[in-house]
């Protein structure tokens, strides 16, 4: 394998610095997207010109004088194809185009800075036991995948890894020969200021959201937010809100999932068919975090849940399990961690805990001040500064 190119180190002031950064969907709604702009903008701030590179077609409009995209158009059909043709026209690219920092976000193999936002694909296949059975070697995207994670992660190029959890750098550290000094964890990060407005409010607009909403603002109100609700875990939710002795409590469903009505048909056979609403994909969440009491999060593999962070921001309790990796930044009165994600008894339990601590407002203040030092704008900060301490 060829190293990346790159400028040699020297004494330049920082507007000489290039960045090329590596996402291949760029025009999606997704998190990991709206990110990579940010990143971006990020290293502009500190004089940086930027190229983005992606296999998106971008209409032109007023983006950053120092951010530029070049779209890499594929050919191929298959997603593992997809996936093998970008890494081979994203090596091209840097080969002919010079960067101090190459920035990859995505399946790729050759950078020397890499933020690995959807954690450790070997890891995720190995969590799929405990739900969903996945004959890895049997799936060509994903013996790609692991292909390509293997060689980025282990490459001599690379700088520094860039993960949300330490959950995910023990995970790294376990499948591959990675130097731990490389690992640099950084949680993820929230629009604290931005939602201060929306979390003020939630006092007095919370009767009439559940109204509207057709809820009952006097019950105790569970929020599970999530795409693809076998991984989130929703099945082991609700068999543990089935043997609640409380019964006077709801929970609201946020996220796409195919087979809604396999769920739905799940929650009618434990009895919960009045306690259980399914809103399916929603913009509006804010909404659901003011009327609701706690976050669940029973995910079976989460790098981090942005949820998470976003829910205490606006002063939720949050249930989390280990195996999501924001639970690491649960404190005491603020959230609890289920034991046993299989266990429904011990599952219960951690439910019953949050049942005992309902959201008023003296609570939720304190637990949206736990999480101020994760203003998203702090924590991007961190990300650049130690990118460029390791550009060359």
């Amino acid at each position: 394998m060829n190293p990346p190119a790159m400028h040699p180190h020297n004494s330049c002031p920082l507007p000489s610095i290039q960045v090329n950064l590596l996402t291949r969907h760029f025009k999606s709604v997704g998190g990991l997207e709206k990110y990579a702009y940010r990143i971006a903008e990020g290293f502009t701030r500190k004089g940086a010109h930027v190229n983005i590179i992606t296999s998106d077609t971008l209409t032109k409009s007023a983006f950053h004088p120092l951010i530029h995209f070049h779209t890499l158009p594929l050919k191929k059909w298959l997603n593992f194809r997809k996936m093998e043709e970008f890494d081979h026209l994203c090596k091209k690219w840097n080969e002919s185009h010079p960067a101090s920092i190459i920035f990859g976000m995505d399946r790729t193999r050759n950078q020397t800075h890499i933020r690995a936002g959807n954690g450790v694909h070997a890891a995720y296949i190995k969590s799929r036991e405990n739900y969903s059975p996945l004959k890895a070697a049997l799936n060509p995207l994903n013996k790609t995948i692991l292909k390509i994670e293997k060689e980025a992660f282990e490459s001599p190029h690379l700088r520094v890894l860039f993960t949300n959890s330490h959950k995910v750098k023990e995970e790294i550290l376990e499948h591959y020969r990675v130097h731990p000094d490389k690992i640099e964890v950084i949680h993820n990060g929230v629009e604290w200021k931005e939602m201060e407005k929306d979390f003020d409010s939630w006092l007095e607009k919370k009767q009439n959201i559940c109204y509207s909403l057709g809820l009952d603002p006097s019950h105790f109100h569970f929020l599970f937010i999530g795409n693809g609700y076998q991984r989130k875990g929703l099945s082991p939710l609700l068999k543990a809100l089935s043997i609640l002795p409380i019964k006077d409590f709801h929970l609201s469903v946020i996220g796409k999932e195919r087979n809604m009505q396999e769920f739905m048909r799940e929650a009618a056979n434990l009895g919960l068919g009045d306690q259980v609403s399914f809103f399916g994909p929603r913009s509006d969440t804010r909404q659901f975090y003011q009327i609701a009491d706690s976050l669940v999060i029973p995910s079976y593999y989460d790098p981090f849940a942005n949820v998470t962070v976003e829910a205490l921001a606006m002063g939720l309790y949050v249930i989390s399990s280990t195996s999501n990796g924001g639970h690491e930044i649960l404190k005491e009165e603020m959230g609890a961690v289920i034991p046993d994600l299989k266990s429904r008894e011990s599952f219960a339990q951690t439910l019953s805990l949050a049942l005992s601590k309902p959201k008023t407002w003296m609570r939720s203040q304190a637990i949206r001040k736990s999480v101020k030092h994760l203003d998203f704008s702090h924590q991007l900060s961190t990300l650049i500064n130690i990118s460029l301490e390791r550009s060359g």
